[in-house]
């Protein structure tokens, strides 16, 4: 089987259509013309069998057995001859020599009529028998009359009525074929729009609107494409959003770590310089100093776990998912006495993959920590396990006073944690109303 080249340049879809429509214009005008020759070689038989069939009769009633040899041809022959049924032949009379005595044919084509060319006379004629008759003349001659088919100007009124029908076949061909392409240019006009549109979308313009189009079908496609437009202009922005906000809080923590770093680290280092210099006198209070000096290290050490534990928690690497969530409920709980919170985790939890724990501590995190701060509530419940070794399904839910549609789209708390969890190919929903709580539901796949 050949391979096509990718590079190799393609047929548009008008020229598609239009060579279908040319192949199936030729096999109906092949068609309409066989069968047109067809119709006009059996009028053309039935005629002429017709005209030979009756000659034959009006000669058998004109000239009974008993009468056929008292005939005066010079009065017979030139009435018979102006019967209109004997124009499609010819008449010869014959002596028995062979010898031509008079030959006649039927009534003439008019002068205007034109020949049909050869090859339609080859097509529409056939091969005919004579008809022929032994007759006496009133002076005693014997004659042989002979009646021939002359089938030209029965071919010459089928050829101009297949003239005619080919033409008008012709000419509703080309009519059709105006009318297709008429129709699909009002279709190609559509779908140039929508590519335009669809290379907008790529580009990034989502401001652009497909306009309404009178065929349903393409109406419908521009409907859904705006609808998509709408879609990603949202969700754009909604990234836009979430990325400005994300850079804003990187920053928020570089300052604070550079706050703490200056204000605790640096003040207890100098504080220890000065003491350990002052130590060297040897008047001075070695034991107090000793003292403070560890104090003041005591104090560090609780610091830089601090800002450890907000850089990333050192227990989720050490002690796994399941301890570094018990710690952080902990750690809340110690705050707010006010708030119940309940943790249920298998301990299967901890042979997770790195980048999925990671993720999961982020958003229990912000969970929490939006209920402390926003939520009112007085109970949370955090469930995590995992479904058939294929699915880690995470539920927080809490008691709070809840919230409204427009206020979930708002936060840019829950866009983050959607994001980490589309991250690893997981959904998360969110079932919330005013004065009913709110739960968090996420389904993350493990394989």
């Amino acid at each position: 089987m050949p391979i096509k080249n990718p590079a190799e340049p393609k047929m548009s879809l008008r020229s598609q259509i239009n060579v279908r429509i040319f192949f199936t214009s030729v096999a109906i005008l092949i068609l309409g013309g066989s069968v047109a020759i067809w119709q006009a070689r059996s009028a053309v038989s039935k005629e002429i069998d017709s005209s030979l069939n009756l000659a034959a009769q009006l000669i058998k009633l004109n000239f009974p057995q008993s009468q056929r040899n008292a005939v005066d041809v010079s009065a017979w022959l030139p009435r018979f001859v102006s019967l209109e049924q004997t124009r499609h032949l010819k008449i010869q009379l014959k002596t028995p020599a062979g010898e031509v005595v008079k030959f006649t044919s039927g009534q003439k084509r008019t002068p205007d009529a034109e020949t049909p060319p050869q090859w339609f006379i080859n097509l529409v004629s056939s091969q005919y028998t004579d008809v022929g008759q032994q007759l006496a003349t009133a002076d005693g001659k014997q004659i042989t009359l002979i009646i021939q088919a002359d089938p030209l100007d029965e071919i010459t009124e089928v050829w101009q009525e297949s003239r005619t029908f080919f033409m008008s076949l012709l000419v509703m061909t080309l009519l059709t074929f105006l009318a297709v392409n008429l129709v699909f240019n009002k279709a190609f006009k559509a779908i140039a729009l929508i590519v335009d549109g669809l290379k907008a979308i790529e580009e990034g313009d989502y401001q652009q609107k497909l306009p309404d189009f009178t065929t349903r079908e393409y109406d419908h496609i521009a409907k859904a494409i705006n609808h998509l437009t709408d879609v990603l202009d949202a969700t754009h922005k909604e990234n836009s959003a979430l990325t400005l906000h994300s850079l804003e809080i990187q920053e928020e923590e570089r300052q604070h770590l550079s706050q703490e770093l200056h204000d605790e680290l640096g003040q207890s280092l100098t504080a220890i310089k000065v003491m350990a210099v002052t130590a060297k006198n040897n008047k001075a209070d070695t034991a107090g100093i000793t003292d403070a000096i560890i104090v003041i290290c005591d104090h560090l050490i609780s610091v830089v776990r601090s800002m450890m534990r907000n850089l990333h928690p050192l227990v989720l690497t050490e002690l796994g998912l399941k301890a570094t969530l018990e710690d952080l409920l902990n750690h809340w709980a110690s705050r707010n006495p006010e708030l119940v919170l309940a943790l249920h985790c298998p301990d299967g939890v901890d042979s997770l993959e790195q980048k999925i724990t990671i993720q999961v501590f982020r958003v229990v995190q912000e969970c929490v920590t939006n209920i402390v701060r926003h939520a009112q509530a007085t109970q949370a419940m955090i469930n995590l396990e995992v479904v058939s070794g294929k699915l880690l399904q995470l539920q927080v839910s809490d008691n709070g006073r809840g919230c409204g549609r427009d206020d979930l789209k708002a936060g840019f708390g829950l866009l983050g944690m959607r994001e980490r969890i589309n991250s690893l190919g997981g959904t998360l929903a969110i079932q919330t109303g005013p004065g009913q709580g709110l739960s968090i539901n996420a389904s993350i796949p493990l394989q």
